[in-house]
């Protein structure tokens, strides 16, 4: 983690982040802002965490709504040793980017369904969630407290990180009595560098039917750790997860969701409650179709591995990236990729709209003042 000050110059004006902020409240006073641009080596970025000048928070109890939130610098949290979150994981979180684009402007993209998912996820952990309004509201002043952060056209994207977790003290295994939320920053690179190379993982599973593995909680995350970090060990990107039940069907990559190819046909596994319905997939699926793919979301065998021509990753870190090779019980099966595939086609689509190079016809983007 590079320290702040390393990572930026400030230069003294009369204008206050404050003022750029509207009617959102500060919790500390500031007289200067940064330049356009933060002090970055900028294609030197990768998908770490870069300490911004702000967060946004926001807090309620089980009994209330979330109401109006603040920007405060960007730092440690106090919380008590019993709370909600320590103890038993009671949390949920969300990740989106702002993209600059050539002219200037800053975009979001689809942040009303991250909002959504979050309001499932928090539904399913029992806690109270920010409405729609609320989530989009705090990722857009995140967002413009943080614009020096936001990379230059072509050289990454802020990721913008909403948090939402059960803040209050709690002993017995309950809700907690108090909610935090948060958003916080960070600009990115690529999360992975060139194709991937997966594994089939056969003694791990992330997800069990009626469990946690369609929203995005927070303990999902860590159990992957161990599957990958072994797989990485013997040199591959990443794991492939196979359903629990029977061990014969595609369920998703660790942090990301998967597609097969096969003539003009491209199937993913449906999100049937084991499946993070990512926002990423949803899109890709969107604009195969008005290419004229047909998209089946469905079952997906593991021997469908051996007759696929490409394969290729969702998400909001990684975009859009293809897959190499996938090995299973020892078998390395190769795939298409290069600038010819319809991966790249689909990832071309996407980030032009995300960017801005592209018309935005689907109403996917918005625009940041």
């Amino acid at each position: 983690m590079l320290p702040a000050s390393d990572c930026f110059k400030r230069i003294h004006t009369k204008a206050s982040p404050q003022s750029a902020m509207n009617d959102c409240e500060l919790s500390n006073d500031h007289s200067d802002v940064v330049e356009e641009y933060a002090n970055l080596k900028w294609d030197e970025l990768g998908f770490c965490l870069i300490p911004v000048d702000y967060m946004y928070v926001m807090k309620c109890s089980k009994e209330n709504n979330f109401s109006h939130g603040i920007l405060t610098r960007f730092g440690r949290l106090a919380m008590n040793p019993s709370s909600g979150i320590l103890n038993y994981g009671q949390g949920v979180f969300e990740g989106l980017k702002a993209y600059r684009t050539e002219d200037g402007r800053i975009l979001l993209f689809r942040p009303e369904q991250n909002a959504l998912r979050m309001q499932m996820g928090a539904d399913r952990l029992c806690m109270p969630s920010p409405t729609i309004e609320q989530f989009v509201d705090a990722v857009k002043h995140t967002v413009v407290a943080n614009k020096q952060w936001v990379p230059p056209p072509g050289k990454g994207s802020l990721y913008i990180r909403p948090l939402l977790m059960g803040s209050g003290p709690v002993l017995g295994a309950t809700p907690a009595p108090d909610y935090t939320f948060l958003a916080f920053a960070s600009p990115v690179g690529n999360y992975h560098k060139g194709y991937l190379n997966l594994v089939v993982e056969e003694k791990f599973y992330r997800a069990f039917p009626g469990g946690t593995g369609g929203v995005k909680a927070i303990v999902n995350y860590s159990t992957v750790f161990k599957p990958v970090a072994e797989a990485k060990a013997k040199g591959f990107s990443d794991v492939l997860f196979l359903d629990v039940k029977t061990a014969k069907y595609i369920e998703e990559v660790s942090t990301s969701n998967i597609f097969f190819l096969k003539g003009n046909v491209i199937s993913t596994p449906a999100t049937d409650g084991t499946i993070l319905p990512g926002i990423t997939r949803k899109s890709v699926i969107e604009i195969a179709r008005i290419l004229g793919y047909q998209v089946e979301e469905r079952a997906v065998a593991v021997e469908e591995l051996f007759d696929s021509e490409e394969v290729f990753c969702t998400g909001t870190a990684m975009v859009v990236n293809p897959v190499n090779s996938i090995t299973y019980q020892g078998k390395r099966i190769e795939y298409k990729t290069g600038p010819e595939t319809v991966a790249q086609k689909l990832y071309e689509m996407l980030v032009g709209i995300q960017t801005g190079r592209i018309e935005d016809k689907m109403g996917w983007t918005v625009e940041l003042n």
